[in-house]
């Protein structure tokens, strides 16, 4: 039996009990086995065809059945709000998180790095890091302010949504859309990775321009999980995510109790292990949009909201050129994470489950180990393997939380200390 339906953004058709799903229409009068009949919008109704995105959801009881949210305060570091003092435009690094000692689920154990812009915009992005050894029971997460891309780099999740369940391991990555509630599971006992939350426009595949029809993110590799419910009547904590703002609300059954549904919104998983790198085979180090998985566009054609940009294991062959990263002024803000491996911009200091960032115009690149080695290297095919490191790019400047500055690393300024001054004929 599959468990997942391949690729990105289809129409989907799914029960988990034969007959629960309505053929013909979308809302009967009586729905079979006395289901209700629900959408769940991502796009406004009007929105074009090609954009937009909803599904019909058959569930044992409607979501509007629910007592008033309260402040949730039990996620001290899980959006926090940022600070309203002047940004300043230093590059940051930040060690891993260590694996906590005490039970704490993926909620509780969520930490707010950074964000873009506030959630009630409808643009901008927040990165995220969660650090956890608890399975989360009788409670579910639903995020009103944006879709939540998760990005394991210890330990795998298990991701039980309305809409299914979903599996992910380190190497893979996990989206769960915008108002959908969930809850994970550890099997491994303990799980730290990172999420990328999109308040803007939703993420989709990047259009391919010269490089053709084929290549890099291809989707027929995205998988979204087949319809799953879980029939538990016990009290259930919902915690929500609205406005920059943790709530919390007791309802008395599991939320996760759609039986079918059917529509182009949905969770899906994808591996990046399948992600076809294009690189260059003549000279030259390419921009890295070319190693773009997904983007959410901007109001300014090319300008990204948000960009999810992997550096994946490949070769490199480019003749006469220097092969790391170039150093650089971006207009673009970089925030970056590492999954496994090193980055092969940086010799040291840049850890899995760290972060670094470099905000619009902060100037940046290799370290001085790095580029000394590179600068010296012989130029013959080199295959870098055994890493896999992200960027979540964005056109908006990032604002470090409070709880992200006091953990900065103090002395990540120093990598770019003691470049030799260029000798110039007299």
């Amino acid at each position: 039996m599959t468990h997942y339906l391949p690729g990105f953004g289809n129409h989907v058709s799914t029960e988990a009990i034969p007959g629960a799903l309505p053929i013909g229409r979308n809302s009967p009068q009586r729905p079979a086995f006395g289901l209700y009949a629900e959408q769940l919008s991502g796009t406004a109704f009007t929105a074009p065809r090609h954009e937009n995105r909803r599904s019909w959801l058959y569930r044992m009881r409607p979501t509007a059945e629910h007592p008033p949210f309260v402040r949730y305060t039990g996620a001290a570091d899980f959006a926090p709000g940022t600070s309203d003092a002047p940004l300043a435009p230093n590059r940051l690094r930040w060690d891993p998180l260590p694996l906590p000692q005490a039970p704490v689920d993926l909620i509780d154990g969520m930490t707010t790095m950074m964000a873009s812009r506030d959630p009630a915009s409808l643009n901008g992005v927040a990165l995220h890091v969660y650090a956890a050894s608890r399975d989360m029971d009788a409670r579910v997460f639903m995020n009103a302010d944006g879709e939540m891309l998760f990005v394991p780099e210890h330990g795998r999740l298990a991701l039980l949504t309305e809409l299914g369940r979903i599996d992910v391991a380190p190497g893979q990555i996990a989206l769960i859309p915008r108002g959908v509630r969930f809850r994970g599971l550890l099997p491994d006992g303990a799980a730290r990775g990172y999420v990328c939350e999109n308040h803007g426009s939703f993420f989709r595949l990047p259009d391919l321009g010269p490089i053709g029809a084929n290549g890099l993110a291809n989707p027929r590799d995205f998988e979204t999980p087949v319809a799953w419910y879980e029939d538990r009547d016990e009290p259930f904590e919902v915690v929500q995510k609205f406005m920059g703002s943790l709530w919390t609300t007791t309802i008395d059954h599991s939320p996760l109790d759609v039986v079918a549904w059917h529509g182009n919104l949905g969770p899906w998983r994808y591996d990046l292990a399948r992600f076809n790198a294009i690189n260059t085979v003549s000279f030259d180090h390419p921009d890295p949009s070319i190693f773009t998985v997904l983007t959410s566009p901007s109001d300014v054609a090319g300008r990204a909201n948000a960009d999810f940009v992997i550096f994946p294991p490949r070769w490199m062959v480019a003749e006469d050129s220097f092969r790391p990263p170039w150093f650089h002024r971006n207009v673009m803000s970089e925030a970056m994470g590492l999954i496994q491996g090193a980055y092969d911009a940086k010799a040291e200091g840049f850890q899995p489950g760290g972060i670094s960032l470099h905000n619009l115009m902060s100037g940046h690149g290799p370290d001085v180990a790095t580029w000394k080695a590179a600068s010296a290297a012989e130029l013959k095919p080199h295959k870098i393997d055994g890493t896999m490191a992200f960027m979540l790019e964005s056109c908006w400047p990032y604002r470090p939380t409070q709880t992200a500055l006091d953990r900065a690393q103090l002395d990540y300024d120093a990598v770019w200390n003691d470049f030799p001054k260029a000798k110039l004929p007299q």
